[in-house]
């Protein structure tokens, strides 16, 4: 068998014919393994009803229906076993309030795919602000990141003849006004970044070609992206354009006549206008008029006197050593801070009087997680809050800003049999001495069958909290079942701000694997669980996580599910979004750098199964359609881990972008697919 290393070149790489999405003999490869995998798992006998269950959660009519507000309706997009691709629809707050309330369709997606024959996948709407009648809804084909956007008339529900029109590319395009938009797509040879992404922002007015659309910004190659904006607050109207740099840096300015004026943030934090103010979240210490401000502050002054070189700053919040920033939200005259503390929510409100702001902590009921968004944050101080827990399903509220008295608007019901759970929150220490949090669901001590069947998940990166959520998925499929439920917040999230997120930055990737590996070991240590009972699972940028860890370390697991994964960390900057990602992982052009990714990445250093004894079972899933994170990785880790012996299961869905599965018949034989494996694996049945 051939000798792993990774100094390996590319050149080397026996399978890079995978890499072809629709190459013939690629896709004869995914026909066979898909084969192997579902006649394996859908002739399980629990199979079957898994499945259905699964999909009734997710056709369930009793989901919250989560709304957005425009010009005074509220719009939703819904998905159900009747309406499969889904509909938008849209209704008045009085109506939304009833049980079973009134909804006008805008758009049938499953009817315009049909009359336009197109394999549509519905991508989201950015409207016309303030209270516009038009909005530029965004399409795709089969689910994947690059997009059709076509003007929408909101007035006569109907494509406006003649207006906006995109084809299909990663564009990027906000209202300037009811005539002309800023737009970043592909014009052309050159027009998009390295990364996949547009380059150069436009002004495109009513009935111009868009090659003569005035040029009004250009990005340089190497840089993520470009894009431009209307801040459309009455009295306070502005246009911005932004140049990503990479994922954690970027340049803001403001459009002064024709001149664009540099907003004189730092380069890695981010800036926003709320009316008269500038608001600034910094990712890295900063020095400022006289004075040191943590990274992780939220920071707030006068946006024209900011312009003009002042730095009478207001500071809005001040991380600790188990806070930080999880969320904002606008509102008329408030900005709403949803805290992280110890991982668990809180809200605090902000409030601008008499020239400075005036903090007052929200009263909030009992819950792990919430999530906040305006109403209507040009005309309201209204906002929608979301309460829930791993075993409290979701609530949604209407609050107003300055009272606690909010009013419940629905509740999601209880999708699995939570009675006899608890969530128990214990921290492992890593191989630095870092302690590291984690969550777990599962039975009352007393009830608790030892070891138990657990799957630890995790994700560690681009600084992404994974906070407490009522998982009505996982719930049905596993923790019903009996099975342990572990959510671990390593190093590479976001769960305590900056600190915690660049502590796992390129060369100290290692750090990330480290914790997760260190939990698993603690897992083991409490009784919880043993090796073979237990499972780890990550997707995408988790997907990385559970590989590395895999290869690191088999026997510490009995299985693995690695989905939509960056394996291939030679080539994953060559490979459609990929070059985005080096402020996170790196550069493997340059040898130093691709010293330290070289030690980790899957790919390059998967063993023969001879020299390792045990390791675990794996179950890759991925999307042909996947735009974002290539197919190819996942392709390849499977073939070479066939080749050397292991033992895999592989499964590709033939659509359904980096999500995995464009509707909820896909989702549910996915899941399926997934819960089955583990099962299967963690909970053999008994003789």
């Amino acid at each position: 068998m051939p000798t792993p290393s990774h100094t390996a070149s590319p050149a080397t790489d026996p399978y890079l014919w995978l890499e072809e999405v629709d190459g013939e003999r690629a896709r004869d490869w995914v026909r066979a393994q898909n084969g192997l995998a579902e006649r394996e798992l859908e002739a399980d006998p629990g199979f079957p009803a898994l499945r259905t269950r699964l999909k009734g959660i997710l056709d369930s009519t009793d989901k919250i229906p989560y709304p957005g507000c425009h010009a005074g309706l509220l719009y939703n997009f819904w998905r159900d076993a009747v309406h499969v691709r889904g509909i938008w629809r849209r209704t008045t707050l009085e109506e939304y309030r009833k049980a079973a309330p009134g909804w006008e369709t805008v758009i049938d997606l499953d009817l315009l795919a049909r009359e336009e024959g197109e394999n549509w996948v519905w991508g989201g709407a950015s409207f016309l602000e303030p209270g516009g009648d038009r909005c530029m809804v965004s399409l795709s084909r089969g689910g994947g990141d690059a997009r059709v956007l076509r003007e929408f008339d909101l007035s006569n529900r109907c494509f406006v003849d003649g207006g906006f029109v995109l084809e299909e590319a990663k564009s990027d395009v906000a209202w300037i006004d009811r005539d002309t938009l800023f737009v970043g797509t592909d014009f052309g040879p050159g027009a998009m970044t390295d990364s996949g992404y547009p380059r150069i922002v436009k002004r495109w007015r009513r009935g111009q070609p868009l090659a003569h659309a005035l040029t009004v910004y250009e990005a340089g190659q190497s840089d993520l992206s470009a894009s431009g904006w209307r801040d459309a607050t009455p009295g306070f109207e502005r246009d911005f354009v932004q140049r990503q740099i990479g994922v954690y840096s970027s340049e803001l300015f403001v459009l002064q006549g024709n001149t664009l004026v540099k907003v004189p943030k730092p380069e890695d934090a981010n800036a926003f206008a709320v009316r008269s103010q500038v608001v600034i979240e910094l990712r890295s210490d900063w020095e400022a008029g006289g004075r040191r401000y943590p990274q992780g502050a939220l920071l707030a002054t006068g946006f024209d006197a900011f312009l003009a070189g002042g730095t009478d700053f207001q500071l809005l919040f001040e991380p600790g050593p188990t806070t930080s920033l999880d969320g904002l939200t606008v509102t008329r005259d408030a900005l709403l801070l949803t805290l992280l503390d110890n991982v668990s929510n809180r809200l605090v409100e902000q409030r601008f009087v008499d020239g400075a702001w005036q903090a007052r902590d929200v009263g909030l009921p009992e819950s792990q997680a919430i999530e906040t968004w305006a109403f209507d944050a040009v005309t309201s101080n209204r906002y929608f809050l979301t309460v829930n827990g791993f075993l409290e399903p979701a609530t949604l509220y209407l609050t107003e800003a300055g009272s606690d008295t909010r009013e419940a608007l629905k509740t999601l019901p209880a999708f699995f049999e939570a009675e006899g759970l608890s969530v128990r929150q214990f921290t492992a220490s890593s191989q630095d001495g870092t302690r590291v949090p984690y969550f777990a669901v599962m039975k009352d001590d007393a009830a608790l069958r030892s070891p138990a069947p657990t799957v630890l998940y995790g994700y560690g990166g681009f600084e992404v909290s994974l906070k407490p959520a009522y998982g009505a998925i996982s719930g049905a499929a596993w923790l019903e079942r009996g099975g342990v439920y572990v959510l671990a917040n390593i190093r590479g999230g976001g769960e305590f701000g900056p600190r915690w997120h660049q502590a796992a930055l390129k060369e100290n990737r290692q750090r990330a694997f480290d914790d997760f590996i260190a939990v698993a070991e603690d897992l083991v240590a409490r009784g919880i669980t043993t090796p073979p009972h237990l499972g780890i699972m990550g997707g995408s940028n988790g997907g990385l996580l559970v590989g590395a860890v895999m290869v690191q370390r088999p026997e510490l697991f009995g299985a693995v599910v690695c989905q939509v994964p960056l394996l291939d960390m030679r080539r994953y900057h060559q490979l459609l979004a990929g070059a985005s990602w080096m402020g996170e992982y790196g550069d493997p052009d340059d040898p130093a750098q691709w010293e330290a990714i070289g030690r980790y990445s899957p790919y390059q250093n998967v063993r023969p199964r001879i020299d390792d004894g045990h390791w675990p079972r794996v179950l890759f899933t991925t999307s042909t359609r996947d735009d974002r994170v290539h197919p190819g990785h996942a392709r390849k880790m499977a073939a070479r881990m066939l080749e050397y012996g292991h033992d895999v299961l592989y499964w590709e869905n033939t659509e359904g972008g980096h999500a995995g599965a464009a509707d909820n018949a896909q989702i549910a034989r996915m899941w399926a697919l997934t819960w089955t494996f583990l099962r299967r694996q963690l909970m053999p049945a008994k003789p």
